[in-house]
């Protein structure tokens, strides 16, 4: 089983059909993609001893056309791509080279000056500027036979954002991305050759999952010329490219939908699917979106350790203008088990909150030369995701929070979800974010952090009284800090670690 075979499956089927675009510029058809990657792994060589964990390749970019060839050209030859952030600094990405220990790293123009800069001497001649004439003659070499490899051989070195600590790489295997491949063309959208998926988010994050699925239907790949997320970009490329499907954060949709509004344009014509995760979607946002663009949304909760493949919300089920519905994150998708647990690790009755635990082929088989951190994730078989929710009697899953995220007032837990629903269902918030602080009395108490609607005000008594129609007096927030923008790591996930910095600072 190697995930090559997506791509040697689509270049024989449609070998001069458009596989990789830079805007509306095609640069390469799924044949070209296919010798490239080809040659790419004859370049790479057979790697080391039987045995030994396959080769590294770390990709250290922006967006860019390249990382298709990159990514299929190292499963060629049987190695493993390790993609890092790019909106890390040059000191935290050489702090994952140095525990992935790639054997090449390719890097774009932009980041490989600082690359050289900050690792060490001997590392030099490991980082590859992609695009330069030592990166082209790599693909002078000749092509090489792709290689098999087991199900359990290391694909994917995915990193943790690292928030909260030092980022953690997920051992994504063969397996675990076919299972998601599978899960994604069983559940979430019917993709074929008139299709087209756009690298809006980061392809060294969600997007980049997703280009197996799309990869084994032929669909184009298109990189916007930005290299990143433009709305107006976005909403011009889904006019040129038939059948579009992207990957968006929760912020970025919201981005899209403000865009839509001011400029006055409806639904692009060829705007098919957007799957929105990887941090909360709230009601109010999401009906709003909903209204902008129709019927095109798809949810999915997933996690770096089981890839965009833990449960998902139909586009039926946005249809039908639930509000409980539109606040989950749905079902287990096909091929996974979910559970909600207490403590005692026993399931819990439908509508009582505990951890959220999940099993399946798309699990990770663990944390790259960290046994400790997965003996603690991995426990009896199963993913201990650290999130809080509750199940229904219908199995659809309502996530509350990160368990470190629940603050425990006068002993009550508070799920910050619900509080910031509650915020910003007032027409003069735009953002909100609520952390727990410590309080002598209480143990915590709530502080919400907000960031207002242009050309809107709002007081802190109009807002407590807001609340006060929602959610329970206790929930309420007892300090209210307004702020111009939430701080975000490049996925789009508020920092609430910063938020509570900015706290601890104010009150010393």
């Amino acid at each position: 089983m190697n995930l090559f075979t997506l791509l040697e499956r689509t270049a024989r089927r449609w070998p001069q059909a458009g596989a990789v675009f830079s805007g509306t510029q095609c640069l390469q058809s799924w044949a070209r993609l296919h010798e490239r990657a080809l040659r790419l792994a004859g370049a790479l060589g057979a790697g080391g001893d039987p045995g030994d964990p396959p080769r590294r390749v770390a990709i250290a970019s922006e967006n860019c056309p390249e990382y298709l060839e990159l990514m299929f050209g190292a499963w060629a030859a049987g190695a493993a791509v390790a993609p890092l952030n790019y909106k890390l600094h040059p000191r935290e990405m050489a702090d994952i080279a140095s525990d992935a220990e790639p054997s090449l790293l390719f890097a774009s123009k932009t980041l490989a000056p600082g690359l050289r800069d900050t690792l060490p001497p001997a590392w030099s001649k490991h980082v590859v500027t992609i695009g330069s004439a030592e990166y082209e003659a790599l693909f002078r070499s000749a092509p090489a036979l792709p290689r098999d490899t087991r199900p359990e051989t290391l694909a994917w070195l995915f990193y943790t954002s690292g928030t909260t600590g030092r980022s953690k790489g997920a051992m994504l295997t063969h397996r675990n991305l076919m299972a998601s491949t599978l899960s994604h063309l069983a559940d979430v959208e019917a993709i074929d050759e008139g299709c087209s998926q756009i690298h809006a988010a980061p392809m060294s994050h969600g997007s980049g999952l997703y280009i197996p699925a799309y990869v084994a239907r032929g669909a184009r790949q298109v990189i916007p010329a930005s290299a990143g997320f433009e709305p107006g970009a976005f909403l011009d490329l889904c006019d040129a490219h038939p059948g579009c499907g992207a990957f968006l954060a929760p912020t970025m949709v919201q981005r899209l939908r403000v865009t839509v509004e001011a400029a006055g344009r409806g639904r692009p014509r060829g705007l098919r699917t957007i799957i929105y995760g990887g941090g909360p979607m709230y009601v109010e946002e999401l009906n709003k979106s909903l209204a902008a663009f129709g019927q095109v949304f798809v949810q999915i909760y997933g996690q770096g350790e089981s890839p965009m493949t833990i449960t998902w919300l139909r586009r039926a089920d946005h249809a039908l203008g639930n509000a409980a519905l539109l606040g989950s994150v749905g079902t287990a998708r096909t091929g996974m088990r979910v559970r909600v647990v207490g403590e005692d690790g026993r399931d819990l009755p439908a509508g009582a909150t505990g951890e959220v635990i999940c099993q399946g082929d798309a699990v990770m088989a663990g944390y790259w030369r960290n046994p400790e951190a997965t003996a603690e994730t991995l426990r009896d078989g199963w993913l201990h995701t650290g999130d809080m929710g509750s199940l229904d009697e219908h199995g659809y899953l309502t996530l509350r929070d990160r368990s470190k995220d629940v603050i425990i007032s006068g002993g009550s837990n508070i799920y910050p979800r619900e509080v910031e629903e509650a915020l910003l269902a007032h027409h003069a918030v735009a953002e909100a974010c609520v952390v727990g602080i410590p309080d002598a009395e209480w143990g915590e108490t709530v502080a919400a952090f907000v960031v207002t609607t242009a050309g809107k005000t709002v007081s802190e008594r109009e807002l407590d009284a807001h609340c006060l129609n929602r959610i329970a007096r206790f929930k309420r927030p007892k300090r209210y800090v307004f702020i111009d923008a939430l701080p975000k790591n490049s996925y789009g996930k508020v920092l609430k670690r910063v938020l509570r910095e900015r706290l601890a600072i104010q009150d010393t």
